[in-house]
């Protein structure tokens, strides 16, 4: 099965006639195109650096400015107000040039200052612009006068068709609290969760921390909010993800499914090759900078700078602290079947392999009745089990010979791909179906993903498609609008023929895969077998359900006249309540990437008015007009909270930097291993759905996606996920432990779904 390609463009002997060179013509042929594919990427990452540098102007602005300034002062009118001539007269060359010669090159310089003035201006004043977060404060329906001027302002400073980082110069930097509002903010959070003898304590620590070492830390964090970029991200992905020894799978990864009404083809091999390339062109787009940035409303630039990592990207474990890789290109990924691991070239000959051509190299691979060898089909569960192990291993028997050559190969792919032996489907009615299919996404059998790539695209035997990604490049919605393309153009665009085979004839004979070599020592063998228990271990004990919510979806709750998500964070609340007996920390994530750099930040959804309103749910003697009031108080509140975490007010990103430079000045603070060392019992995140116009469900209902998921947070807590994919659909993912005896997420999602249920009719009945 294995080819080995030409390694040398030419060999030569030596004989008694002298030296007798033959060059392989093809080699050399690969060789230049190569190096041409190579030179056209630095020259369009140069040339859309220079656009983006200039953005909301244009490079080309630069000629018409040097034009206008020429024509005028050639007109006896000076637009310098003496630049010119001061120029002229004092820069070397241009004082002992000609007349002529001195005032074209006096006007060439100073209309290029001016031409880098404007710019600067149009970039500052849009940094100023973008400041301003009153919009999202303002009542749905009705803008103040002082938003209409500032949408007005934003599309004037704004610019035209931007690129994918045109805005990234322009984005504000994260504002940094003062520690005085993040500790009001935070014993008013905790409020309904304790009693009044531990929240007066709390109280007397934060007044402590507040009044003496949170002015020292502050001041640290202030010079690096000043210095930095954002003052949180960095530390963020070092701290909360790179530095965990525990296992990635489950624990931090996450995972996402495939449109659920939509099957386009049950053939393995087309399904991947459409998708395949689907991804290869959004990872082209992304280095072209031809994909279109998020803008919120159509006016507001969200941040672009995950996107960057999305792809040649992996983790390097390492003994105290991983370490993310990316390069710069890939022309190939890595293919995982049956124990097996294959090096597929996608890019051959100057250009991306077709979807037909890919058809065929996937299939022989499928057709490969080849063994693996000893231990290699569990070498995956060396990157699920703990860190530590997997470092180790990595030095001592993945750093020479084959199985270095491999490995590179694996962590060099532009991603890596999984061919899974079973079926797995959606079938309506069969809840079942719904949770093997998200347990296959998240973890697998444990050894059939490569967990530390930037993700695996997972191709199942009836051509079901799902994704697992590694968390520290990047958040949810980045890998949800490859997604949305993913789903849709390989439906819409490349389609499929009348058998399920991809579309068009192959114009070449595509490079045969790889077949990937292993030489595994038994101390090596050993390292595996123990990390295949711990993510075995993992995988039996998570709880994982996928449940589809179709009594009810985003129309109905409109008609609440209340956010969706709110609702929904709402019926958590109520039916958490209802299924541990009491009020828990809660965390649902929202994005802070209205600021440069930004990621995420906590929103807190359990308060003081969300739990005033599950009392009264429960309550039989209080009216239902008092309810529904406590309702609209409880989702007002919580929509407060989401838009104060958005516009960089929140709590939780905050404490986690002042303890950062804590333990850096090796100081132990009481407040704050505290606060820090809070469980999350209920971790909550809304999957975000329709970034893009791809996901058109009012015209094709059946690309409605299941959205994804992700593991529990805590021992004993739920981690759920939720997608309003609809105007009548949920997906709702809730996982859990089953070693916890007092967890049970499918007793959960029913006590989910009566919350739903009863809150609707609690609003909506007469």
């Amino acid at each position: 099965m294995a080819e080995a390609h030409s390694a040398v463009a030419f060999s030569f002997t030596v004989t008694h006639e002298g030296i007798d060179v033959n060059l392989n013509h093809d080699a050399l042929k690969a060789v230049w195109r190569s190096g041409i594919h190579s030179w056209k990427k630095r020259f369009g990452r140069t040339k859309n650096k220079v656009k983006a540098g200039t953005y909301p102007g244009s490079p080309t602005s630069w000629l018409f400015v040097t034009v206008l300034v020429l024509a005028l002062r050639l007109a006896n009118v000076d637009p310098s107000f003496g630049m010119i001539g001061f120029i002229q007269a004092t820069v070397p060359g241009l004082n002992t040039a000609s007349e002529t010669g001195g005032l074209y090159g006096s006007c060439l310089i100073f209309s290029t200052l001016l031409w880098i003035g404007i710019i600067l201006f149009l970039k500052y004043m849009l940094k100023l612009l973008l400041m301003y977060h009153g919009w999202m404060y303002e009542v749905r329906g009705k803008t103040s006068i002082q938003t209409i001027l500032w949408l007005g302002l934003i599309r004037l400073f704004g610019g035209r068709k931007p690129m994918l980082n045109s805005y990234q110069s322009s984005l504000p930097k994260l504002v940094l609290p003062s520690v005085e509002d993040t500790m009001s903010r935070y014993l008013l959070s905790i409020k309904p969760l304790v009693d009044d003898k531990k929240y007066n304590r709390m109280s007397a620590l934060a007044e402590d921390f507040k009044n003496g070492l949170g002015k020292k830390l502050q001041r640290y964090l202030w010079l690096k909010s000043w210095w930095s970029t954002n003052y949180v991200t960095d530390w963020w992905e070092e701290y909360v993800y790179l530095r965990g020894r525990s296992p990635i799978m489950v624990n931090s990864n996450y995972y996402g499914v495939d449109a659920v009404l939509m099957h386009p083809s049950t053939i393995q091999a087309a399904r991947a090759a459409n998708v395949v390339y689907v991804m290869l062109q959004y990872r082209r787009d992304i280095d072209r900078e031809e994909l279109n940035p998020i803008l919120l409303n159509k006016t507001v630039p969200l941040c672009s700078a995950q996107y960057e990592r999305q792809f040649n990207t992996t983790r390097i474990p390492g003994v105290d602290s991983d370490k993310l890789v990316h390069y710069k290109d890939s022309k190939h990924v890595a293919v995982y079947y049956k124990g097996k691991f294959y090096k597929v070239y996608v890019h051959f000959k100057g250009r991306y392999l077709k979807p037909c051509e890919l058809e065929r190299s996937f299939q022989k691979i499928l057709d490969d009745e080849s063994e693996p060898v000893g231990g290699e089909e569990h070498i995956p569960a060396l990157t699920g089990g703990n860190r530590v192990p997997w470092a180790k291993a990595r030095t001592e028997f993945f750093s020479k010979g084959k199985n270095k050559a491999s490995l590179d190969a694996v962590e060099k792919a532009a991603f890596f791909l999984t061919f899974d032996e079973e079926e797995q489907n959606f079938i309506l009615g069969n809840q079942e179906s719904f949770d093997k299919f998200a347990g296959c996404m998240l973890h697998g059998n444990g050894y059939n993903r490569w967990f530390d790539k930037s993700f695996n695209l997972v191709v199942c035997s009836n051509g079901r498609i799902g994704f697992c990604a590694e968390h520290s490049w990047a958040d949810a919605p980045i890998m949800a609008h490859l997604w949305e393309y993913g789903v849709t153009d390989d439906h819409d665009i490349l389609g499929y023929e009348d058998n399920g085979h991809t579309k068009g004839e192959p114009e070449m004979t595509p490079p045969n895969p790889i077949r990937l070599e292993w030489d595994l020592p038994e101390p090596c063998l050993e390292v595996i077998q123990n990390s295949l228990q711990v993510t075995k271990q993992l995988v039996n004990d998570v709880d994982l359900k996928l449940f589809m919510h179709d009594a009810f979806g985003k129309g109905l709750m409109k008609k609440c006249k209340t956010s969706p998500d709110a609702f929904i964070q709402m019926a958590l609340q109520l039916a958490y309540y209802r299924n541990a007996g009491k009020f828990s920390l809660t965390y649902e994530s929202s994005m802070t990437r209205l600021f440069r750099e930004g990621r995420t930040e906590t929103v807190r959804p359990c308060t003081i008015e969300s739990c005033n309103f599950v009392k009264a749910m429960e309550d039989s003697n209080m009216t239902k007009e008092k309810k529904i009031e406590l309702f609209r108080t409880a989702t007002e509140r919580h929509q407060m909270g989401y838009r104060d975490a958005m516009t960089g007010k929140g709590i939780d990103r905050h404490l986690f930097c002042l303890y950062v430079v804590s333990k850096y000045l090796e100081i132990e603070d009481p407040f704050l291993n505290e606060v820090l060392s809070e469980p999350w019992r209920l971790s909550t995140s809304q999957t975000p759905h329709q970034q893009t116009d791809k996901l058109d469900l009012i015209n094709h209902p059946k690309r409605i996606s299941g959205g994804g998921g992700f593991g529990p947070v805590a021992d004993d807590g739920y981690g759920v996920s939720y997608i309003i994919a609809g105007e009548d659909v949920l997906f709702i993912h809730i996982s859990s432990k089953k070693s916890c005896p007092t967890t049970d997420s499918t007793k959960f999602g029913e006590e989910v779904y009566r919350a739903l249920s009863d809150i609707k009719n609690l609003i909506l009945e007469k």
